[in-house]
């Protein structure tokens, strides 16, 4: 009978092994997906499938050559991307949504509408701004590179922090479980070479912050008076005050959902 067993377990050995495989190299796209180290990581993909066909085959000199090629690769990903791959281990533990397990439909109406009252007037005022809402992903170490404020989300607060005349002006605010985290902080900057130069500093912190974390994060004009909202990467532009509030009371609900 064990005998029986073992031999099944030889047949099946290889597919096995391809699923395993497979597996792993799914959840390390999805790892990396959205960072600027997913193009290494297709790399390294490409010699390990390489270095194991190698194997097969029983070549025995590109066997070696790429034995040493994907380990210095991985040495090589670890420096290089080390950043991305400390944001992504980060993700792993975290689990957490905005405004507790289940958020408050009322509580969330009463956070969007001073948002985006507060956001409305800065635009007509050609005041510039970003707010980033956070989402699973924590804003934590983002808060610590301004200064904790803790407070009841209020449009007079926003817009008083987007003033000119506030030493916070050109930092970005985090809104962290329903409150006003902090304020003049520091966002990485996208390096993505698509977007148009029409766009400053502001919505190249969004849109870096946006590539790291899934938070939200609205971003106004003072030269176009314009509103946009980016998440993931992309950017929706010229949003009215009410289209700003239906896509991130969507945006969160369904999230929650998710989460349940």
């Amino acid at each position: 009978m064990i005998a029986t067993i073992l031999n099944i377990i030889a047949i099946w050995k290889p597919f096995i092994e391809i699923l395993i495989l497979w597996f792993v190299i799914y959840h390390l796209m999805l790892f990396f997906v959205g960072t600027r180290a997913i193009n290494a990581l297709r790399g390294i993909i490409v010699i390990l499938v390489a270095f194991f066909l190698f194997q097969k085959l029983h070549f025995e000199v590109l066997d070696w050559l790429f034995e040493k090629l994907f380990a210095i690769s991985i040495i090589a990903i670890m420096v290089i991307f080390h950043h991305e791959l400390r944001q992504g281990l980060a993700k792993l533990g975290q689990r957490h949504l905005l405004f507790g397990t289940v958020v408050k439909e009322e509580q969330l109406d009463y956070v969007l509408k001073q948002i985006s009252k507060a956001v409305d007037n800065l635009a007509q005022e050609k005041l510039g701004a970003i707010i980033a809402i956070e989402k699973n992903d924590s804003l934590t170490p983002y808060i610590e590179s301004g200064v904790v404020i803790d407070a009841r989300v209020s449009s007079e607060l926003i817009e008083a922090i987007f003033k000119r005349s506030s030493i916070l002006h050109d930092g970005g605010m985090i809104i962290q479980n329903g409150r006003v985290m902090s304020a003049g902080c520091l966002f990485p900057l996208s390096e993505n070479q698509g977007l148009s130069r029409i766009f400053g500093t502001r919505h190249r912190a969004a849109l870096g912050l946006s590539e790291e974390t899934d938070a939200l994060i609205i971003v106004v004009s003072e030269e176009r008076q314009d509103i946009c909202l980016i998440s993931g990467g992309r950017m929706q532009k010229d949003l009215s005050r009410e289209e700003l509030v239906l896509k991130i009371k969507d945006s969160i609900l369904n999230q929650n959902q998710r989460g349940l």
